[in-house]
């Protein structure tokens, strides 16, 4: 697997930044029109909820589009997000406490219609981000009638379910992104076998000795430590697997 520079919006097509994007949506409404003054009179509350949702969106794209960099900034990123949605959640959760009000329990026909409605699979043209914004709006629009209540109680359990959904998705999401690893290897594996490769190449068209251990092509390295530092020799291309060395 060689080095791959390439930097996309294919982020827009993943179902854990469409929900991101409803929650910050549904967050930026809530926050709008129930953390008022009267229980939020520094607008703490509101900046911090409305900047979490936010955070989780810009993590989740930055994150996915340095997958073909850095696969462990990948995932650096992907945890701030699924943790920007454990905030949220947590503040939904006080939010009821405060009120005294239920947190829905399993079973309940709000919280399961939630939990079990699936988002439809994009259908994008060209025009990316334009298509992108029809389908969040649509997907948003199938959990309108619990999000934007107007009963804060309603509106905030149905937030809070949909922040638990988000955190399995970005938790398989994570598990995917380590799959990867384990059969392609990251950025600096991949580099490391690019140069490998392009050394072998130069060694060909030096037409540099056969190793006299494994008889593959040597390549020119220089000694970097000891009383022979600086001195160039002949070793095996193959190294570490093979130690074989010729004096030049």
């Amino acid at each position: 697997m060689g080095v791959e520079i390439k930097f996309s919006k294919s982020y827009v097509a993943l179902n854990s930044w469409v929900m991101a994007n409803i929650i910050q949506l549904g967050t930026q409404s809530f926050c709008d029109r129930f953390v008022n003054y009267a229980i939020d009179p520094g607008r703490r509350l509101y900046d911090q909820m409305v900047m979490a949702a936010r955070c989780g969106v810009a993590n989740i794209a930055e994150g996915s589009a340095r997958y073909s960099t850095s696969i462990e900034s990948e995932m650096r990123l992907i945890d701030v997000a699924r943790a920007s949605f454990d905030e949220v959640h947590g503040d939904y959760f006080n939010f009821l406490l405060r009120r005294r009000v239920d947190v829905w329990m399993m079973g309940n026909p709000d919280r399961e219609a939630i939990w079990r409605m699936e988002l439809d699979r994009p259908n994008y043209s060209n025009s990316l981000m334009h298509d992108a914004a029809i389908h969040i709006l649509t997907q948003k629009a199938k959990y309108d009638p619990w999000i934007e209540s107007a009963d804060p109680n309603i509106a905030a359990n149905a937030l809070l379910v949909l922040c638990e959904r988000i955190d399995g998705m970005l938790e398989g999401q994570l598990r995917s992104i380590l799959e990867r690893f384990k059969l392609q290897g990251g950025f600096s594996e991949n580099m490391t076998t690019e140069r490998i490769e392009a050394r072998k190449q130069q060694a060909f068209v030096e037409n540099a000795p056969l190793c006299p251990k494994c008889g593959k092509p040597m390549l020119k390295r220089t000694q970097t430590r000891g009383q022979n530092q600086g001195r160039e020799f002949w070793g095996c291309s193959d190294y570490p697997r093979c130690n074989g060395t010729r004096s030049m």
